[in-house]
């Protein structure tokens, strides 16, 4: 049923149950006046009740359409809530996935970490880039096989002194953790200990193995592909530190490994300088001996050209000779012919002169 139309049963019920109760308390009615008074009264109570009907379907409709306004924003912001709600479990679904995957990548590292020799691989691999990226090709090589059968992770192609320097990788990853997983001071000693031991293990082994005199440099390094163990080391495990010093073994991780490589860089740079100059030594000599044939020959023909010069010079005074010669010649043929000729005239005039009678 409509809520308006159940309202205004109960204000109509109400209504009459209130005149039944005036009616009731009145006496009856003797004659017409009372009647009437009472029909009146009864008038009255029915404009009452019917403003007062239409005054409440009012104010119910005003409240209705509040209500209907009210429910239909809470609608659109719940909807609105609804939708940003379904955006963030989708990345809360997406974070989980990853956070899955990487999971999944994490319990495979453990499983690569737990066996030895994926270990080992794992330390040669972060080395392995670490020189590739840092090094030329020719300044080192990987599992390089040395006089005494043994095989290191790299070595350092270094010119002598101090030498080829070889590098071998380990992971005392089981000291480690077993040292992580302590949960008193006993446990962190016991496996501190079992770490030292370890450490001071490897340093022999690279000593013994990787250290050749006359073939290696006199120290060798032991890359350790952890920052953390190497922190550790150097904070607690001093006697395992002060033994690789002594074995000239030196401990590096990948940040003083690439500290080690930048110098290792700037002397094959200083290397190659130096060569470079030797070179242009070579060539600045062979040079100035070019140089010093160039000057032989230029003055070989720089007395060429002077002896050519006097050779000119001297038929340039011969030629100089021949044309005086020549010219005197000339001028002596002019004058016989000028002699010649006067001879003619004296002739010719000897007939014009009278010449006087014989007597």
């Amino acid at each position: 049923m409509d809520p308006l139309v159940l309202i205004v049963l109960i204000v109509g019920i109400t209504v009459g149950v209130a005149a039944a109760m005036i009616l009731r308390r009145q006496p009856a009615p003797t004659d017409q006046t009372s009647l009437a008074e009472l029909k009146g009264q009864l008038e009255a109570i029915g404009q009452t009740t019917a403003t007062l009907q239409s005054s409440m379907i009012n104010s119910f409709q005003t409240h209705q359409q509040t209500l209907n306004e009210t429910l239909r924003q809470q609608a659109e912001t719940t909807s609105l809530k609804l939708g940003n709600l379904n955006e963030r479990l989708a990345v809360i679904d997406r974070a989980q996935d990853q956070l899955k995957a990487l999971s999944l990548q994490t319990t495979r590292l453990e499983n690569v970490l737990a066996n030895n020799q994926a270990r080992g691989a794992y330390g040669e691999i972060q080395l392995e880039n670490l020189i590739k990226q840092m090094l030329p090709s020719s300044a080192y090589s990987f599992q390089h096989s040395l006089p005494n059968n043994r095989r290191a992770d790299c070595l350092l192609q270094l010119p002598n002194p101090p030498g080829p320097i070889a590098i071998d990788a380990k992971f005392p990853l089981e000291s480690w953790y077993a040292l992580g997983q302590a949960k008193d001071d006993e446990e962190k000693a016991r496996a501190r200990k079992a770490l030292e031991a370890a450490l001071i293990k490897h340093v022999t082994d690279i000593s013994e193995r990787y250290i050749i005199p006359g073939h290696t440099a006199e120290s060798a390094l032991m890359f350790i592909p952890s920052e953390a163990i190497y922190a550790e080391l150097h904070s607690h495990l001093s006697k395992a530190l002060d033994i690789s010093f002594a074995k000239r073994v030196y401990v590096v991780s990948p940040t003083t490994l690439m500290a080690i490589l930048n110098t290792v860089r700037a002397v094959l740079r200083d290397v190659r300088m130096r060569q470079q100059a030797a070179f242009i030594q070579e060539q600045v000599g062979k040079l100035l001996k070019d140089i010093e044939r160039l000057n032989d020959r230029v003055g070989k023909l720089d007395r060429h050209f002077h002896l050519a010069q006097q050779d000119i010079d001297d038929i340039s005074k011969s030629t100089r000779a021949i044309t005086r010669t020549g010219e005197k010649i000339e001028q002596i043929e002019t004058d016989d012919e000028a002699s010649t000729s006067s001879s003619a005239v004296a002739d010719d005039t000897k007939d014009l002169i009278p010449r006087p009678d014989p007597e």
